[in-house]
């Protein structure tokens, strides 16, 4: 007889198709990026970021109510600040009124149960781009742990359930844990950017929020694009000094790291579909070379199929209305 197993019988009907399927999609994977800026009833477009928008404080319960609408239950959030309140030492991170902390509590006010994770890094608010302070131009480890610290505890203050610190400094979540327990805030998670690489694929999300490194770029604290083993390295010792959740970032390019990191590690994996590849693909469909919402849907299922429990993406709000 030939022959015995035909692997296309599982394959035959779309019905037969979805009964088999090994991984899929829905919108408890999703955590939506929001970007914040100052002002009243903007919503700002993104050149780089087609159909992205920046927007402001009074427009956020609007939105976050129609995010939860759709069944998408976490968000993730970036701040756009002005020039003038950015310093060399993130003063603006810690500014309780500012407006980080006032999108925290625009969030929960709207939607309480809304999962709220927060971005803890110096970038936005530092005068050279970069993610940490800086001292005859070098970034400066120790001194930036010590910010970093203050900043997700006065996130964590306000509300935040998850800080996101996103800066690839050594010993910053230990730091972040001691000092977020000894003020009792022992149940506020930790997402750690463990494995954040030095990518190309970041320039629209610096157009975003205008913060682009001022002088050189962020090879001396991100990782190098060639490395594996260090990603297995760096989440260890994050998890080992507090972390809850590890972040991989960028998404497509990086599902090698995801795989190895599911198979190195208990710890819940975050992918981050980053703003480099969102906008590849639109701009690809614009030009009508590739199907958007196929290409789109299997770029997502993919993050899950690599080990992903949860996916930050620009895409979310488009995916969870196909799913």
């Amino acid at each position: 007889m030939y022959p015995i197993q035909r692997n296309r019988r599982l394959r035959s009907s779309p019905s037969l198709r979805a009964l088999v399927q090994e991984h899929k999609l829905s919108a408890d994977d999703f955590i939506v990026p929001l970007f914040i800026i100052e002002g009243k009833q903007k919503r700002e477009k993104i050149p780089s970021m087609p159909g992205y928008l920046r927007i402001t404080l009074d427009l956020i319960p609007e939105h976050v109510k129609n995010l939860w609408s759709l069944g998408l239950k976490s968000v993730l959030i970036f701040v756009k600040i002005s020039e003038k309140l950015k310093d060399n030492k993130g003063s603006e991170a810690l500014n309780s009124g500012g407006l980080m902390h006032s999108a925290i509590k625009k969030v929960k006010d709207a939607v309480p149960d809304m999962v709220v994770m927060t971005d803890v890094a110096l970038d936005p608010y530092s005068s050279y781009g970069h993610d940490g302070i800086v001292e005859k131009g070098k970034i400066i480890n120790d001194k930036t742990v010590a910010v970093l610290s203050k900043m997700a505890l006065s996130h964590a203050e306000v509300g935040a359930d998850v800080v996101a610190p996103s800066d690839m400094m050594d010993g910053r979540i230990l730091k972040i844990r001691q000092l977020l327990e000894s003020e009792n805030y022992q149940d506020t998670v930790i997402m750690s950017y463990s494995a954040k690489y030095s990518s190309g694929f970041y320039g629209p999300f610096r157009d975003a929020l205008d913060s682009a490194p001022g002088f050189g770029d962020k090879k001396t604290y991100q990782m190098d694009f060639g490395n594996r083993k260090e990603a297995i390295v760096e989440a260890k010792r994050d998890i080992d000094e507090g972390a809850d959740i590890i972040m991989i970032k960028p998404g497509i390019a990086y599902l090698d790291i995801i795989r190895d990191l599911k198979e190195n590690i208990t710890a819940p994996l975050a992918a981050y579909q980053v703003s480099g590849e969102y906008a590849m693909l639109k701009a690809a469909a614009e030009r009508g070379w590739l199907d958007h919402d196929q290409i789109m849907m299997e770029q997502l299922l993919s993050f899950k199929r690599a080990g992903a429990s949860m996916i930050a993406s620009y895409f979310a709000e488009e995916a969870v209305k196909l799913i």
